[in-house]
Order: structure tokens, then sequence, then C-alpha cells
């Protein structure tokens, strides 16, 4: 779901910043001042939206006061191809806002639920039929002794292997120091938890 926010918003910049330079070009609105060159922002968006809405005000009172048959034809064309613009910015700006939204609910994830923006889709267990089931959920952690619980986290992340260490870091914040072994099955294995454990002055246990 992030790869495709990502395209879509990419799009759109495109889109917006090509759109924004035939209004310059058309002589439509006058030129804004922009913050970054490469793309507009919500609130410059914001901007463009206003102006093209004055325009078609203008455009408005232009048609109310005129008296030409011609004229007043002539002035209906062009407030259509403004009121065309004005809807497309509108349209450019509510899926900035929705992109933007997604984006920092997203964080370092590639996925959330919509009902539940805390939850990540992950690959389950297979049911009864043999079907993998992809399903918005959390990933939780349990540091056990002597089959006793000792310490418990949950976490948005899909994948054991990069939370061992956000794992380790809440254990000695919060219950205790760590052992001398950190034992934990393959699915935490990786070159980057090993190193973790080793220093922290921990002996890791875990097949890679």
């Amino acid at each position: 779901w992030r790869k495709a926010t990502e395209k879509y918003s990419a799009a759109l910049v495109e889109k917006s910043n090509q759109m924004y330079d035939e209004l310059l070009e058309k002589e439509i609105i006058p030129i804004i001042e922009r913050e970054d060159q490469e793309e507009l922002s919500p609130k410059e968006l914001h901007e463009v939206v206003q102006k093209l809405d004055e325009k078609v005000e203008e455009f408005d009172k232009k048609i109310k006061e005129s008296a030409e048959v011609e004229e007043r034809k002539q002035l209906r064309s062009e407030r259509k191809r403004s009121k065309q613009y004005l809807k497309q910015f509108k349209d450019f700006l509510a899926r900035k806002q929705k992109y933007q939204n997604d984006m920092s609910i997203f964080g370092e994830r590639n996925s959330y639920s919509k009902t539940d923006p805390d939850a990540t889709f992950m690959r389950m267990k297979d049911d009864y039929m043999k079907n993998g089931q992809l399903k918005a959920g959390y990933n939780v952690q349990i540091a056990t002794e002597g089959q006793y619980t000792l310490a418990f986290d949950v976490f948005a992340n899909p994948t054991d292997t990069r939370t061992l260490i956000p794992f380790l870091d809440k254990i000695e914040e919060h219950f205790f120091k760590l052992p001398q072994y950190i034992v934990a099955d393959a699915g935490y294995g990786s070159e980057q938890n090993y190193e973790d454990v080793m220093n922290r002055e921990c002996t890791p246990l875990i097949t890679y």
C-alpha cells in the first residue's frame, strides 16, 4: 500500500506542476510565492484554488455587466476553462492532504488498517484449508525464563527480525538487566541483531 501511495503522490506532483505552469502561461492567475520549486505544498495548492475562485467570480461579474452577446459568449467560454482548472486543483489539494496523512501514519511500515491505524497487515498462519491469511494485526513479543513470562511488548512491525532490538531496548529500560545469553529462534537471526546483542555485552544464541 505504501508503494502505491508513493507512486500516486509522485504522479500528483508532476501533474499539479504541469497545470500550474499552464495557468501562468495562459495568464489565468498571477505567480505565487513557492517554498520549493519541485513540489506545490498543500498551502500553495490552497492559494491556487483561492486565486482560481476569485477568477471565476470575476468572470461572473463581467458576464452580468456585459450587454454584448458575443462578449458574454466569450466570457462564458473563459469562465468554463477556469472552472475546470478550479475543480482539478481542489482535487489535487484533497489528494495531497490524504497522501501526506497516509505517509505520517505509515511511519516505517508498508501498510496500516483503515479501521485500526496502529495495526499492520501481516501474514498469519494458514487456515484449515491451507489458505494464507493476510490480516491486520500486532506482533506480540514475550521474554521468558524457565517458562515464566518476565517481559512483554506489542509492536506494529510484522517481522521478528526487526523487532528484537526495540524489544531488548524495552526490557532494559522498563524490566531488568539483560542476562548473559539471549536465546531466540531463527526468525530473529540477522547480522544486525547479532552485533546489537554483542554490543550489549551479551551472547546471542540465535540460529541464522
